[in-house]
């Protein structure tokens, strides 16, 4: 058993859906299930009481459904970590996901093992997008008619390049020399105003704009 145990807090308002997912999770000896919620109000409520480090949330809920319960989770611990678990691919649901803080979104339909691996990712920071999701925000990004990189300060774009160059954190703290905690702010920054949620789409971004010329 691993020394510090992942706390999960499972949101959804289907009992059975909701039990199947405690059930599965259950079995895995990093992972502890802290808490089910069958809406977004006990969800934030919960959050408040037993502080998960990664919270599985649904999206159309009564009272208060996901999108609204992350951006208020958010809001009060930014360091939680909050996975979209849904049947829904819609846009209308999926960008308000994204933008109110949810680090990955996953489908219903996927894997027992692929939602663990991305809840032990989440840890790590590292988000996890269902391959239809990545391909609607890939769509939207084709389409939209603005260059985001434009909104960047020159030394983001370097930042940028270097993503798009495979470049890690520490890699491009030793060839700017600057510090991997000013990296960090680098990227989150790169990553906000670009509106894509990881690395990769970061570096498919700087690809699809000609930026690593």
């Amino acid at each position: 058993m691993t020394e510090h145990r992942i706390k999960v807090l499972v949101v959804d308002d289907h009992e059975m859906v909701r039990r199947g997912i405690v059930g599965y999770l259950e079995t895995e000896d990093d992972l502890e299930i802290i808490g089910e919620a069958h809406n977004g109000k006990v969800a934030v409520d919960l959050c408040n009481q037993q502080k998960p480090d990664v919270i599985l949330m649904d999206l159309i809920m009564e009272t208060m459904g996901g999108i609204d319960a992350t951006r208020e989770i958010k809001s009060m611990y930014p360091d939680v970590k909050v996975i979209i678990l849904t049947s829904f691919v819609d846009e209308k649901q999926i960008f308000p996901a994204l933008e109110a803080g949810a680090l990955s979104y996953l489908l219903k339909t996927s894997r027992a093992d692929d939602i663990v691996k991305a809840i032990r990712s989440a840890v790590q920071d590292e988000s996890v997008i269902e391959p239809k999701v990545a391909s609607k925000m890939l769509n939207r990004m084709r389409s939209s008619d603005s260059a985001p990189h434009k909104d960047l300060t020159q030394r983001e774009l370097e930042v940028l390049v270097l993503i798009g160059n495979g470049k890690t954190n520490q890699e491009i703290a030793d060839e700017l020399y600057i510090g991997i905690k000013t990296v960090k702010t680098h990227v989150s920054n790169v990553l906000s105003k670009l509106g894509v949620e990881d690395r990769t789409q970061a570096a498919i971004y700087a690809h699809r704009h000609d930026l690593l010329n």
